[in-house]
Formats: structure tokens, sequence, C-alpha cells
């Protein structure tokens, strides 16, 4: 099986879904998608540069952030209540498929 995500450029314009095996994270889905998340961290939740808004009817499928996880999101620009970071979401089959808006304001210092 695999879960169908969908991204959402921040001004809406662009929308792409991509189709991503369980068991792996969202960030490294968008990374290989093209999106604008940087990662700088690697994935090891010690930065906010994956920053991504979750759609609302999706944000209650996922399980919930760590407070170590809702810590960086506090340094992280346009945080909004459904705000994740994208190397926290594995993806499963259970999950099916999800959408994500790319924030207003995106860092992507190495060119993707």
């Amino acid at each position: 099986m695999s879960v169908a995500i969908t991204f959402v450029s921040a001004d809406g314009v662009d929308v792409r879904t991509v189709q991503a095996a369980p068991g792996t994270s969202l960030l490294e889905i968008a990374q290989n998608a093209g999106q604008p998340l940087e990662g700088t961290c690697e994935g090891q939740m010690a930065c906010s540069t994956c920053h991504v808004i979750v759609d609302p009817a999706d944000f209650a499928r996922l399980p919930r952030a760590s407070e170590e996880e809702d810590d960086l999101l506090d340094l992280a620009a346009h945080v909004t209540r459904t705000s994740r970071l994208a190397c926290q979401i594995m993806l499963d089959d259970a999950l099916g498929s999800l959408k994500v808006r790319m924030p207003a304001e995106a860092r992507d210092m190495q060119g993707r």
C-alpha cells in the first residue's frame, strides 16, 4: 500500500500529490518531491526548518505532537493550530492520505 500526500504551496497555487511508502517520514517525502523544506537537523528534531501546516481535516488523525516538538514549533514562523514538524510525521497505511501546506515563510538554504 501507499499513502497519498498532497503538498500545497504557501500561496495555494501549486498543488502536487505524490504516493509515499509507509514507514517513511513526511520530511523525506517532501524533500524527494522538491518541496521547500530544509530539514537542517536531518530529522533529529533539533530545529524547526521542516514546519508544515497540516490540513485541519487530517490533523486529528495524526498522533499528538510531543512536548519537544511543540517547543520547537514555537521557533517556527507562521505557526498555526495545525502546525507540525514534517520529520515527526511517520506515514503508515492507516493514514491513507494527508494534505499539508507549506508555511508562508519557508527557508530552503539547500536551494531545492
